[in-house]
């Protein structure tokens, strides 16, 4: 007999059975390989950038080299519209109520929308109540005093509000133009940007446009890093101003390539080329050369054509609002901003025809004329180099 608590043979191997057909552990997978943006193709990389906001494609551009070769080929052609400077107005009552509200209101930005920055002036009360704004281009804002004699050269204050940066720049000098006799018959039109040699400082040239005696005189004023120097051009003979130069409106529009200041009840403007800074009239159609038809002269959204906006007849434009056209705007977004008497500020969009309300928070008026801010374009660190 068999000592007890052993087995036989055949017991054990039925005990044991289990053990030995268990399956053997699984092979562990092959590990997968990871992809990451490096693996992007400069085909797919570019089309990532363009698709993204002009905000967030500066972002991205900071990563690295790579990305920042990348989205300087991404760039849209036209600089990002960030909103709009104006000076408010107070509420009008509707007609046939005059308007009596006659206070100059500091200038405030308008952003275009929630993604866009919160930009500023950075005046003191007391310089925001006293300055004007006479020209908003490649990311610059020129102001003059408001109240000031029209036959002093003036002193003008240019800010870029995206980098907070600002040079006042003094009148030109007396020996600027040596025998000056036109001094006590000059009046001051208006101020301009001519151009922005570095968008990252404050490089840049612009022009202050009088009328000495009955002809018109560019003086441009250069700027580099804080530094101005003037020079005074010839009168422009041929151009004769034989009205009196009040009717000149002090805002210039960039538009086509060139800078325009309109004339109230006038068949034409005055019209400077930036680059050759020759001054000359041209005139409109006959239909707008009404005197009392009041134009503004604008380009094309699409492909940057001159263009004018007018209400002829209540009917023209089909803009069907009681008022005249103030503005076409300078950022291409396709729209007309029309002033009405009594019943506020509206925006018209010339391809979709929607009419927007524009309406301020504490109850005033947007003001006239709107002055499209967009940044000096393209960004400096982000220009292709041959």
């Amino acid at each position: 007999m068999a000592p007890k608590g052993k087995c036989r043979g055949p017991k054990a191997q039925t005990l044991a059975s289990p053990a030995a057909a268990r399956p053997p552990p699984p092979h562990p997978a092959p590990a997968l390989s990871a992809t990451t943006v490096a693996d992007l193709t400069e085909e797919i990389l570019h089309a990532i950038l363009r698709s993204l906001t002009p905000a967030d494609l500066l972002r991205a551009a900071l990563a690295c080299h790579r990305w920042r070769r990348a989205a300087s080929r991404a760039l849209p052609p036209a600089p990002p519209l960030l909103g709009y400077f104006f000076h408010p107005r107070g509420p009008a009552e509707p007609p046939p109520a005059p308007t009596d509200d006659k206070t100059h209101y500091p200038a405030v930005f308008v952003p275009l929308d929630d993604a866009s920055p919160r930009l500023s002036l950075k005046l003191n009360p007391g310089a925001a109540c006293g300055l004007s704004i006479n020209d908003v281009h490649l990311g610059l804002v020129l102001l003059l005093l408001h109240d000031r004699p029209k036959s002093l050269l003036p002193r003008i204050l240019a800010v870029d509000p995206a980098s907070r940066r600002r040079v006042l720049l003094p009148p030109p000098p007396r020996d600027t133009l040596p025998g000056d006799r036109w001094r006590g018959e000059r009046s001051v039109i208006g101020v301009a940007v001519l151009s922005r040699a570095h968008p990252s400082r404050l490089s840049f040239d612009a022009v202050c446009l009088t009328i000495d005696g009955d002809l018109p005189r560019a003086w441009v004023a250069s700027v580099r890093d804080g530094e101005c120097t003037w020079r005074a051009l010839q009168r422009t003979e041929g151009v004769v101003v034989n009205f009196d130069p009040w009717w000149f409106e002090a805002r210039s529009v960039h538009a086509a390539g060139n800078i325009y200041w309109h004339i109230c009840n006038s068949s034409r403007l005055l019209q400077l080329d930036p680059c050759t800074l020759e001054i000359s009239y041209m005139p409109v159609p006959a239909v707008l050369g009404d005197r009392f038809k009041k134009y503004r002269i604008g380009e094309t959204p699409e492909d940057g054509r001159l263009c004018m906006a007018a209400i002829v007849d209540d009917e023209d434009l089909q803009i069907w609002v009681r008022g005249k056209a103030s503005d076409i705007d300078y950022a291409r977004t396709g729209k007309v901003f029309i002033k009405t008497w009594g019943y506020g500020r509206y925006s018209f969009h010339m391809e979709t025809g929607k009419l927007e309300h524009l309406v301020m928070e504490d109850g005033k008026e947007y003001g006239d004329p709107m002055y499209a801010y967009t940044l000096a374009w393209p960004p400096e660190f982000l220009t292709l180099k041959d």
